[in-house]
């Protein structure tokens, strides 16, 4: 068996989110004064969002050191299950925020009430809206080069705090060129709140997938089991699994060879399909090839080459 040891990417992953925890802290201070000169009630409200993303912030920088450890006696697969939990927490809490602004547009409307914030508000949630569509793309784009899928997670939480300033700055250019438009805070936030649960969904669903031992997609699994099938020594494949730890992606499967092989020589076989498949696709760090002698009575029932 061979095992490809991930690179330890704590300290990126960290200085990632560092990065953004310090936009986090500014942005909260910036929109809750504005919140409070400017009269805007959604505004303040929006800055306690912002105040929310220092929990998933704190998860991803502990979390890290976490997933980053070696295999030992209890994690012979690793750490990386941790990246897991920690993107469903993520997942979770961008839900909580979908579900909160959801909550409260309902009850605006119900109220019948609504405020009319100046114009300093809407220069605040403007800004919100700007720093948290860049620190989205710059937190993608460094959690898809080393693989992170906490820092991709956590760029979409970064989204959907963008997101939940849209109905804010839309509020208030209403309310000041349309003031008797009380309800258009309130319909916007439905709008967004729908956006963050779809994000919510986004950032989950991958982590819940891996949580069941959800197997590599139909796409992948086929590149890989006609990697195995195109050594020329591999007469036919069976019991063929992939199942994702964290994002690091595990194979092992069965191969069919000549029988009157010599063990050696069907050791180096199965030593080079092993090393076919990882490095066919950079998630693959272990692939585990079992070696089974050609019996006509099976043939059947194998994925035998054309």
């Amino acid at each position: 068996m061979t095992r490809v040891v991930k690179k330890d990417d704590g300290g990126e992953v960290r200085r990632v989110t560092w990065v953004g925890l310090a936009w986090n802290v500014a942005l909260t201070l910036g929109k809750f004064a504005g919140g409070v000169l400017g009269g805007s009630q959604a505004l303040v409200a929006d800055a306690i969002h912002s105040a929310s993303d220092f929990v998933t912030d704190i998860a991803v920088i502990v979390g890290s050191h976490f997933w980053n450890m070696p295999p030992d006696a209890e994690h012979p697969y690793g750490h990386r299950r941790f990246e897991t939990l920690v993107t469903m927490g993520i997942g979770i809490s961008v839900a909580a925020v979908g579900v909160g602004l959801g909550y409260g547009a309902i009850m605006s409307l119900l109220s019948g009430e609504g405020k009319h914030p100046e114009l300093l508000a809407a220069i605040m949630a403007l800004a919100s809206i700007v720093v948290k569509e860049i620190l989205f793309h710059y937190t993608r784009a460094e959690g898809r080069k080393i693989r992170s899928q906490a820092l991709e997670a956590n760029a979409w939480h970064h989204r959907s705090d963008a997101f939940s300033s849209i109905p804010v700055l839309i509020a208030v250019v209403i309310s000041l060129v349309f003031p008797q438009l009380w309800f258009a805070d309130a319909v916007g936030a439905l709008i967004v709140a729908f956006f963050v649960l779809r994000s919510a969904y986004e950032i989950a669903s991958p982590g819940a997938k891996q949580l069941v031992d959800q197997g590599a997609d139909e796409k992948v699994a086929k590149k890989l089991l006609e990697i195995a099938l195109g050594h020329a020594k591999v007469m036919s494949v069976h019991g063929f699994r992939t199942r994702y730890v964290g994002s690091d992606l595990h194979v092992d499967l069965h191969i069919v060879v000549d029988a009157q092989m010599s063990l050696m020589e069907a050791h180096d076989v199965a030593e080079e399909v092993e090393q076919l498949l990882i490095q066919a696709d950079e998630n693959v760090v272990d692939a585990l090839v079992h070696v089974d002698p050609y019996d006509p009575a099976r043939a059947g029932k194998s994925e035998e080459k054309e």
